[in-house]
């Protein structure tokens, strides 16, 4: 046996040494992603909020520094692993959650369906310009009337000649607005969910910005509108059908809100912590008072386990070995975990907490839609409730 380490000392920001199970090329990405999330998009982040604006360079930025698809092999993407592309999430979520969603539309949702279930010709043609950010993408699910029951849309798509014709109406869709190419899921005439790539300019399709959000603010939501919107053959992805297409695109990208979440809860937990130890009322720091210590405590904690299975998780995902199942308990136990931490955060900083130059209270309206949006907190519920029971509860 060898000989233990004497007196080992307990590091408060990684407690369970997360840093040593990364490899030397995860830490290199994650110390790049840091400094461009740190250095290029804190800045803007605070008027961005304010003025409800997407700044569009930043797809190009990511592009340049391979972000975008960075799992996918080829086609001018980085083929890492998909830690790294945790690590990457994590780093810019940080900043905002909304830069995170810009990225993981475009990464999981535009890029990963074209990989997999596109043509060669539909991946030589969209990839690359996805992959710089030249182009960027938006995933049409989600519909007005139907949110958890996607399998109820009533987008359609009818055969016509060279091709088909799709009419229906897409809601809170990321990247909409700014978007040159869509991901649309449609039931065709025989009741069948297909994927179909459209383009800006197609005659009778429209993408009109959603106003108003106190959420998400930095990031471009908007609809998808299509009236009759004719799309070429060539353009349907043939390789699936049935909701396992989109389903498989979303199991990537709750992947990547596991980690970013706790990338926004890691801020909140460090401002806090900071800010308790900075700020002095009866005559001593607020963080001297039990009452701070022990939420501070709850945050590491609650952080600290949360890292650790992403990192298992993404192993796991790297090895080919995980279920969807595992993505939906983690993507609920993260997301919820961080806004309890957010939260607190924004109670412990007292007034201070409500004002944007904090930036907590930003992640606190932030973590409200990662909480929901990709299968909400009860639908993950149900989803594990039915993988230990296999009793499915989702309707009647």
């Amino acid at each position: 046996m060898s000989r233990m380490h004497e007196n080992p000392t307990f590091d408060w920001a990684d407690p369970l040494l997360i840093e040593d199970m990364l490899s030397e090329e995860e830490r290199l990405i994650r110390d790049s992603a840091r400094a461009y999330c740190q250095e290029k998009l804190m800045p803007r982040v605070l008027t961005a909020n304010r003025e409800e604006r997407f700044d569009r360079e930043i797809m190009n930025e990511m592009g340049g520094l391979g972000f975008l698809g960075s799992t996918i092999e080829g086609y001018g993407c980085a083929g890492a692993s998909y830690v790294s592309y945790g690590l990457i999430a994590r780093e810019v979520e940080r900043v905002d959650s909304g830069y995170r969603s810009a990225m993981s539309v475009q990464s999981s949702l535009v890029m990963y369906p074209i990989w997999d279930f596109g043509t060669e010709a539909q991946r030589q043609k969209y990839l690359p310009k996805l992959a710089t950010g030249e182009w960027v993408g938006c995933f049409g699910l989600t519909e007005p009337d139907h949110g958890s029951d996607p399998g109820s849309m009533a987008t359609r798509a009818k055969k016509a000649p060279g091709g088909y014709r799709l009419t229906g109406n897409k809601m809170w869709i990321t990247n909409a607005p700014i978007a040159d190419v869509f991901v649309v899921w449609a039931k065709t005439e025989d009741g069948v969910i297909r994927g179909f790539v459209l383009e800006k300019g197609m005659k009778g399709l429209r993408a009109p910005k959603i106003q108003g959000k106190f959420s998400l603010r930095a990031s471009a939501t908007g609809e998808i509108v299509m009236d009759e919107v004719f799309v070429p053959e060539e353009n349907l992805l043939p390789g699936v059908s049935g909701l396992r297409g989109p389903f498989s695109c979303l199991n990537g990208a709750r992947y990547g809100i596991a980690w970013g979440a706790l990338g926004a809860a890691e801020f909140c937990w460090h401002a806090a912590r900071n800010y308790t130890l900075e700020r002095r009322q009866f005559g001593r720091p607020l963080a001297a008072n039990q009452l701070i210590q022990k939420k501070l405590v709850d945050m590491q904690t609650e952080i600290t386990l949360g890292l650790t299975a992403c990192v298992r998780l993404g192993r796991l995902k790297d090895e080919g070995r995980c279920p969807p199942e595992a993505i939906s308990m983690l993507k609920r136990n993260n997301c919820g975990k961080s806004l309890d931490v957010a939260r607190l955060a924004r109670d412990m900083h007292g007034g201070n907490g409500i004002h944007d130059e904090f930036h907590v209270i930003r992640h606190v309206m932030n973590l409200e839609t990662v909480n929901t949006y990709e299968g909400t907190h009860d639908i993950h519920a149900l989803i594990l409730g039915r993988a230990q029971t296999g009793i499915p509860a989702f309707s009647n």
